[in-house]
């Protein structure tokens, strides 16, 4: 009797215990299907009523991981709901998917895909799912470095120091900072200033170095873009910019997009203001800049305008006659536009169209403080106040009339080293800043060309860079990089320059 007492109370312990065991497990599945149904596992209500697991460390399913496959260079949405909010990617196929509950679309995917590693897009987190555990595995540091690179203080400074050749996962060299930039549809306008700004060294190590969780999206987007643009262990070759286009549309309310080509110039004086707004930039004074924007890229120059007026003299002779009184204006400037002289009327002998050449200094004439221009009944002079650390050159080649837009191909020559300002800037300006150096160098060229094709005439923006750390020049169209040599850069229609100081 005895022993089948202790049988039996051994049988109701057991019962007990797996009562207990079953109500705990309905528990775990219920929260589960919350978490699924709100697609956030990281809700603060949730995660109360689970119990906290510490990451456990396996190899379990990585060497399913197809990194060929894998592309963060797009928008972060969930292929099955389109929702943005707590999106996973999975690194099998490279899709994402929404949630990792029992009722989300990812736990599906794991089921009917057989695709078991998955990471958190945000939190940059690695998950297994059906099973719902974390996964710390240091053979996953290079897809969260890919997702969203870091930098130090050291590396960045190598960056125009060392030259440095990278190489992707199909074993492609390539150098960081000197990428292909994917064209959508016809965003190439939106490649070439990318590109320009990313080569403003101070802009550069500001974007690289500091964390801008909380800040405006498009700071952030642009952050990170120009980190990927840098980075010297990305698994392809190329950049596509398109999150960061898609947050350029929503602001400008789609005047500026991939599905139309718009004017560079254009689309980085509008660039430069948003930036400078996002960054808590006030309105341009004479005083200190009030963001890296207007330290960089901001200048003043002194316009003097004067009225012309006209009357006549003995009855049919007109005169035209310079107002007394002269107009000054200190206005701040993010780029200095120069005037192309006037395309030829006429053909030369072989009855081909001369395209004439002019020395940028020529052109810089407008801002010496002497010569005049007359326009709409106004006579103008410029003379620059300062200059800032970085110039932005516009040639003014396309000019409209009554019927149709006419570009000047007029071909700019210039040195590509150590163009002096000093004649051009005020002198005052020169006396207070001794240590200020008044000669620039040029680090990016865009040109513009446009070509004949069976569909009619194109237009095509490509980019020149120049590599600090090799002294070596890079032209870059889209998805097309090659080295050229310095000779090349005079021979193109230059439509937008960028000069740095000389420091």
């Amino acid at each position: 009797m005895a022993m089948s007492e202790v049988n039996e109370d051994k049988h109701s312990l057991k019962r007990s215990f797996n009562e207990e065991e079953a109500d705990s497990m309905r528990k775990r599945e219920k929260v589960d299907n919350v978490s699924g149904s709100t697609s956030n596992d990281d809700q603060t209500t949730i995660n109360a009523s689970v119990k906290k697991h510490k990451p456990i460390s396996s190899d379990l399913y990585l060497d399913t991981i197809n990194r060929k496959l894998l592309d963060f260079d797009f928008e972060k949405v969930c292929s099955v709901s389109l929702t943005n909010l707590s999106v996973y990617a999975c690194l099998v196929c490279g899709r994402y998917f929404q949630g990792r509950g029992p009722s989300s679309h990812a736990y599906f995917h794991a089921l009917n895909d057989n695709h078991h590693v998955f990471v958190n897009c945000s939190t940059l987190k690695f998950y297994i799912l059906p099973e719902s555990y974390q996964v710390v595995s240091s053979a996953l540091q290079d897809i969260a470095y890919v997702i969203k690179p870091t930098y130090t203080r050291e590396e960045v400074a190598k960056l125009d120091r060392i030259p440095q050749v990278s190489y992707d996962l199909m074993h492609k060299p390539y150098v960081p900072g000197f990428v292909g930039l994917n064209n959508i549809q016809s965003n190439d306008y939106f490649n070439v200033i990318l590109q320009l700004l990313s080569h403003v060294k101070p802009l550069r190590n500001y974007l690289l170095l500091n964390n801008f969780d909380g800040c405006p999206h498009i700071i952030q987007r642009l952050a990170i873009t120009v980190r990927k643009i840098w980075n010297p262990k990305a698994f392809k070759g190329h950049v596509s910019p398109q999150e960061l286009i898609h947050e350029v549309t929503l602001l400008s309310h789609k005047k500026y997009s991939m599905n139309e080509q718009k004017d560079p110039l254009e689309f980085v004086s509008w660039l430069l203001n948003t930036l400078h707004v996002s960054l808590g930039g006030k309105k341009s004074t004479m005083e200190k800049p009030t963001s890296i924007i207007h330290y960089n890229f901001q200048g003043h120059v002194r316009a003097e305008s004067q009225k012309i007026r006209q009357h006549t003299e003995n009855g049919d002779h007109v005169v035209f006659e310079g107002d007394r009184v002269i107009k000054t204006d200190i206005v701040p400037y993010l780029y200095l536009t120069l005037n192309l002289p006037p395309r030829p009327l006429f053909q030369d002998e072989f009855e081909g169209n001369i395209i004439p050449q002019v020395e940028l200094v020529k052109l810089l004439e407008k801002y010496n403080g002497v010569t005049t221009q007359e326009l709409s009944g106004m006579r103008r002079r410029f003379h620059l106040m300062n200059t800032p650390p970085y110039l932005l050159f516009h040639m003014k080649r396309f000019m409209k009339n009554n019927y149709f837009t006419e570009r000047n191909p007029t071909i700019v020559t210039f040195p590509l080293d150590n163009l002096d300002m000093s004649p051009f800037i005020d002198d005052a300006f020169l006396k207070a800043h001794p240590k200020i150096i008044p000669r620039y160098n040029l680090i990016a060229n865009v040109v513009y060309e446009s070509v004949l094709s069976a569909d009619g005439e194109s237009h095509v923006f490509r980019v020149q860079l120049r590599n600090s750390a090799s002294n070596k020049w890079y032209q870059i169209q889209d998805l097309y990089v090659e080295e050229i040599s310095s000779d090349m850069i005079n021979l193109g229609e230059s439509l937008i320059q960028l000069w740095e100081r000389v420091h």
